[in-house]
């Protein structure tokens, strides 16, 4: 088990780097969509034509909710890369939580009942930090926010933000006080497991 965490940190540089190939070639597909889309390419070329029967049906999808939020049609392209890189970031992110947590319950297994509780601790701020992540990034598309799949990451961090929205004012029409609680996480972690755990944290 410790050869594979050891090893994730390889995996993740390599996903990472195949991600972002991939990524541009999704924005090169993106761009040349877009560019049939708008008449900057003709659409009887062959490239036109390609792309209609390849690319348009897998984004049908995408473009009726661009429609749907009053969005031209013509930008679906430009929001399916958009996706695809959320998309990217949250498989990243998801990976290194849970080597995280791998690593986290291997050593409090060695512990006993203190490793328990250390776990718990643990994984309860990894948890809250990764529905704060999972809120930031979504909040850029807000018909998802009451999808079922993204709502449970406003239910567990709107206890937090509300109070922080009273004190800390918006900078234009950005909130930052995801960010704020994302850093006051992690000091109030490292706070509770040094009261907690003080010859082991």
């Amino acid at each position: 088990m410790n050869d594979v965490l050891a090893a994730v940190p390889t995996v993740v540089l390599a996903l990472r780097s195949v991600m972002l190939a991939v990524g541009v070639a999704l924005a090169a597909i993106a761009a040349a969509d877009w560019a049939v889309r708008t008449r900057r390419i003709s659409p009887f070329s062959g490239i036109a034509r390609f792309l209609r029967a390849r690319v348009d049906p897998r984004l049908a999808g995408i473009e009726r909710q661009v429609v749907r939020v009053g969005g031209h049609p013509a930008s679906t392209p430009w929001w399916a890369l958009v996706v695809y890189v959320v998309f990217a970031m949250l498989l990243i992110a998801a990976i290194g939580i849970v080597a995280s947590l791998v690593h986290d319950a291997l050593v409090a297994s060695s512990l006993g009942a203190v490793g328990l509780l250390m776990l718990v601790v643990s994984w309860t701020f990894e948890f809250l930090r990764f529905a704060l992540l999972v809120r930031v990034i979504t909040s850029w598309f807000p018909a998802l926010a009451h999808r079922w799949w993204i709502s449970w990451s406003f239910g567990a961090t709107e206890w937090m933000l509300r109070p922080l929205r009273r004190i800390i004012p918006t900078i234009g029409v950005i909130d930052v006080t995801p960010l704020v609680a994302y850093f006051a996480l992690q000091i109030v972690q490292r706070l509770t497991e040094s009261l907690l755990f003080p010859g082991i944290s």
